[in-house]
């Protein structure tokens, strides 16, 4: 059987072709080789469509050098691409389109809304949805925080809690308002009335699509909020199966616990221990949150197409009850890293890889 080819294909970030997750690849290389699999990295814009050739990304472990070198086109590919606002996401499109019929490991995921509707098909996840609108006009949100005390509203392409307001409804058509803009910049708490907040969030939404989401209480004692991020990936007999789990805290006065946007990772059980008591119940919610996880990665796949992991970032109340807040199809592993579970860190990286292998053999097989 011939040597399997992962082309790992992802966005530069600039026009100084700068990598977002660099050392993710030369981790990913460096296990592959170890495996028997090789692994390039390559953008859209390293294509020639004329030579059918790809001017791809190639990593020396021993020599600890990345350099470029004209490729083949590899036999499976691992899309990694996140949205952005660029030339280069246009340019990402067209390869989809002219290349769609090359094995990919996985598919693109649909905005925040359509995954929404999708998993509200399903009776299994409706207790598990928080209870979201599209941001169509200031009534929807406003409807929202009628029947809940806190509603987020947040971009339904947005990534690492880029452009995400939380308002709070307080006494006499006064409201508190607190965010994050799209360069993750801290919008501090303010106090507004009514009439003022409906043109501050036709201001913040602009010309972009939104959605309104119920809130759910997260805030720890000391006044930050967190929330729990689920791994599933496919394992190499081509099956999901729960990576781990990571609590993650956000930075003093913000709305949301990314990493990016200086929030801290702890693991979950260190974190659901401040938050729920007694050990047999946490157990209890840790198992439901990854049957969860499953549940949706499995179901997803059936609906939308091929999928290789998938990142839930999951709110639990203080009763256990578990809220799924985001879907991210392209998840990052740091939160594994900074928790200081390197083993899981590990496995977070080699699964997709030991899917390719499963992958390989199906084809070839």
């Amino acid at each position: 059987m011939s040597q399997p080819v992962l082309g790992i294909l992802t966005l530069y970030l600039n026009d100084k072709k700068h990598l977002e997750e660099r050392h993710i690849y030369q981790r990913m290389i460096t296990e592959g080789q170890q495996m028997g699999l090789d692994i390039f990295v390559f953008t859209p814009m390293d294509v020639d469509d004329k030579k059918k050739m790809i001017n791809a990304l190639v990593y020396d472990p021993k020599l600890k050098k990345w350099s470029h070198k004209w490729r083949s086109f590899p036999t499976l590919i691992f899309d990694r691409c996140r949205i952005q606002r660029s030339k280069r996401f246009e340019q990402l499109k067209q390869f989809r389109a002219r290349y769609g019929g090359l094995t990919f490991l996985n598919r693109p995921l649909r905005n925040k809304w359509t995954i929404h509707q999708t998993l509200s098909r399903k009776a299994r996840f409706r207790p598990h949805l928080p209870e979201t609108v599209l941001f169509q006009n200031t009534g929807d949100v406003f409807g929202l925080l009628k029947n809940h005390s806190a509603v987020y509203v947040k971009p339904i392409n947005g990534t690492g809690g880029r452009g995400i307001l939380r308002i709070e409804r307080l006494e006499k058509d006064m409201y508190l308002v607190q965010g994050r803009r799209q360069n993750r910049s801290i919008v501090p708490a303010q106090k507004m009335h009514k009439s003022r907040l409906s043109a501050y969030l036709l201001g913040w939404k602009g010309s972009g699509r939104f959605l309104a989401q119920q809130g759910i209480q997260i805030k720890l004692p000391s006044g930050r909020v967190h929330d729990y991020r689920m791994l599933v990936q496919k394992n190499g007999q081509g099956r999901w199966e729960v990576t781990g789990g990571a609590g993650r805290v956000g930075p003093p006065r913000s709305v949301t616990s990314n990493l990016h946007g200086g929030g801290h990772a702890v693991s979950m059980n260190t974190l659901l221990k401040q938050w729920i008591t007694g050990e047999e119940r946490r157990s209890e919610v840790r198992k439901d949150a990854e049957k969860l996880s499953l549940d949706v990665a499995e179901y997803l796949e059936n609906t939308i197409g091929a999928l290789c992991e998938l990142a839930l970032d999951l709110a639990i109340n203080r009763h256990g009850q578990i809220y799924l807040l985001e879907v991210n199809p392209k998840p990052a592993r740091e939160v594994f890293a900074q928790s200081g579970n390197a083993d899981l860190y590990r496995r977070a990286i080699v699964r997709p890889l030991e899917y390719a292998m499963w992958m390989h053999k199906q084809k070839n097989s």
